[in-house]
Order: C-alpha cells, then structure tokens, then sequence
C-alpha cells in the first residue's frame, strides 16, 4: 500500500543526515534523490543560489515508513514537538531490548539525553533522546499484551502554549483522512505542568492506514510545532489537492509552493502524486515556487 502521508525533514545538509539514519538504522535504505536547478536559467530563485545543483529532496525508507528529506540550509531547527516513537516489541524480535540498547547508543552520540532509558510506569524500558541533528526519538520496549503498532509512530506534543489541544486535535485529523480511527487515549489523572487533569498523556490514531501519536505536554517548554518537520499528503488529482488545501490550511501567511499550517500549527505539504514530473517539465521549478496551493494545470 502506498503511503499517503509522509514525514519531512528539514536539514542543514540532508544527505549528510540520510546517510546516518542508514547507517544506524538496520532496515534502511535511501530510495530516491532530487536536485535543485543549477542557474536561475533553468528556474532556480535568487535566494537559492548557493543550493545550485545540490540535492534538494532525499527519500529514504526506515522500517515501513518512507521519509523525505529536505536540503534547506539552517533556518528551521527541530525541537521535541515532533519526535518519533521507536516501537521494539518481544514478540517478534527476541533480542528487542538488546537491538533498543544498541540504537539508543548511537542515536544519543554526540546528542542530547532528554528522559533517561529507565524504567516508567508507562513502559519497562524507555527513554527519549535528541540526535546529532536536533531530531527527537522516543525508544520503547513494548509489553506482552499491548496491541500491534508499527516500529516507527510519528508523535506530535501540544500544549506548549497552555491549550491541551492533543485530543482535539486527534479527532480533527480523523475527520479529514479517510480510513482513520483514534486509538488508544490515557489520561493525566490530575494538573500536569501545563496540561490540566483529563488532558491526553497520551494518545494514538491512524490516518490513511498510518499510525500517529499525540500528547499534551507535561512541562513547560518555550518551543512549539514548525516547518522543520512537515507531513507531506500525496495527492490523486486537483479535487484531492483542493480537499485537503481547504480542510488543513489555516495560517495564510503560511502558504507557500504547496505547504500550509493548520489551526494547530503543524505543516503540510498538500502536492501531486507526480510532483517531480511536474517541476521537471520547462519553467516548472519556476511556478512552483510562485505558487501558494498547487494547481498542477498551471505547470
């Protein structure tokens, strides 16, 4: 099954990036590279010159989940709003904890520790940690009985700015995508830093066949949701581009060659499902870029 929503990174050097995922990340590949146009003749913008011929987009697979990293230069920095849970579970690998222990080395080198790997009352064996590149992870040891979920759920955090918005925000997304259901929600049973009693600890749901995790936050932080993680929707034709334009965009001001916020502040990239043929025919990366929602007969 086609994956219709995919997570996208924004780095500082993408390919640099990429080739650590691979190579710490047993089940890994990279599976396709596109570059920016090499002069403002074949429609590259001024801002961009020093991207000149350089990747701009690498595609990458860990696991079951595609990723797509972004080649942007520094100005978005990840934060712990958008991490990624690491589900390692007994049942299917006997050596779980020992592959957990091994990835939480490399991923914490040259990093930073944020919740030791410990026992939780959550989960026997968890910790959370930020890599070399500011990306945030979340690794757990799965528990006899918990229900299936995949090794890899991207994980937003809400209630930065005191909103508990979590839940909410859960039944929002499942409204839009199609085949989607919420999971399982727990509860903070009583005021939690910012989140109130009753506010989601924790929380999942699937959207178009994939699953996500939502929480609201359980400290103070003084960061929230931006465009250095985005989730791109891949969509069939103008009449889905139009449906998901209308139901996420939220932030005008936002919307730029495809991308927009949503009244949470998350990113999306609302693109064709052939938007590299589109940018490839002549002038394409030029309108592109003038573009706010995409409109594939404009190309």
């Amino acid at each position: 099954m086609q994956q219709k929503i995919t997570p996208n990174l924004w780095f500082d050097g993408a390919k640099e990036a990429v080739d650590f995922y691979v190579s710490v990340f047993p089940d890994s590949e990279i599976v396709a590279t596109t570059y920016y146009p090499g002069s403002a003749e074949e429609g590259l913008a001024d801002f961009q010159r020093d991207f000149a011929g350089q990747e701009l987009t690498v595609d990458f697979r860990i696991s079951d989940m595609q990723f797509t990293a972004i080649n942007g230069g520094p100005e978005f920095k990840f934060n712990p709003s958008v991490s990624f849970l690491l589900n390692f579970d007994p049942s299917k690998d006997a050596q779980a904890q020992e592959h957990l222990d091994e990835l939480w080395e490399k991923l914490k080198d040259g990093g930073e520790v944020l919740m030791p790997l410990d026992k939780y009352p959550f989960s026997q064996h968890y910790g959370w940690c930020k890599d070399k590149y500011g990306l945030t992870w979340q690794l757990s040891l799965s528990e006899p009985g918990d229900e299936w979920r995949p090794f890899i759920t991207p994980s937003l955090m809400f209630g930065q700015d005191h909103t508990n918005h979590a839940e909410e925000a859960a039944s929002f997304y499942v409204s839009v995508f199609k085949d989607s259901k919420l999971g399982e929600l727990f509860r903070y049973t009583e005021d939690t830093g910012p989140s109130k009693k009753g506010s989601l600890m924790f929380g999942d749901l699937m959207l178009s066949n994939q699953w996500f995790a939502v929480n609201d936050a359980a400290e103070e932080a003084d960061y929230t949701f931006n465009e250095a993680v985005s989730f791109s929707v891949s969509c069939k034709d103008q009449a889905e581009i139009d449906y998901f334009w209308e139901k996420l965009s939220a932030v005008p001001e936002s919307e730029v060659c495809g991308w927009c916020k949503d009244k949470y502040g998350v990113s999306w990239q609302i693109i064709p499902e052939n938007i590299d043929e589109l940018t490839k025919k002549p002038g394409g990366f030029t309108k592109l870029m003038q573009m706010k929602k995409i409109v594939v007969a404009d190309f």
